[in-house]
């Protein structure tokens, strides 16, 4: 949703100096088809812009993932108890699951195969996960995580 409200506004934009530059017709033209120079800059601004925001909160409902950020910030975690799991409530969670249930990749935030596996260990032991730990976030990891949401 964020990146499509930044590409409106960036549109918006080029569309009111196109106005502002020359009339109708240039506005048309700068916001149908940016310039090679404007198309590395919209690229780039909305990749810096919505990768810092990007959620997964594995199924849980917004008042499920405010349960879980508020046993993070022993972990690391400094954001807000928003109810979206994003890069910084994850760089906790995988903090917590470097320590004790077998992570070993980047401490990035990202919920790749690697977290998934080691939330798959730590759901095994504790919230009844009976599927493999394979690193897919299936309806049985989401479960799991779910009945740890509940149980905190």
């Amino acid at each position: 949703m964020r990146s499509t409200v930044l590409v409106k506004t960036l549109v918006s934009v080029t569309t009111a100096v196109g106005i502002a530059a020359g009339g109708l017709a240039a506005a048309g033209t700068a916001s149908a088809t940016p310039a090679p120079a404007e198309k590395a800059a919209v690229s780039t601004v909305s990749t810096q812009s919505v990768a810092p925001y990007a959620v997964n909160n594995l199924g849980l409902s917004v008042s499920q993932a405010k349960k879980v950020q508020r046993s993070l910030p022993a972990w690391g975690y400094k954001g807000e108890m928003d109810g979206y799991l994003g890069t910084g409530s994850w760089m906790a969670l995988q903090r917590y699951m470097k320590a004790y249930w077998g992570y070993n990749d980047a401490i990035d935030g990202v919920v790749g195969p690697n977290t998934v596996k080691a939330l798959q260990r730590w759901m095994k032991t504790q919230f009844n996960y009976k599927g493999p730990i394979d690193g897919i976030a299936g309806p049985d990891t989401r479960a799991a995580f779910k009945r740890y949401a509940n149980f905190i």
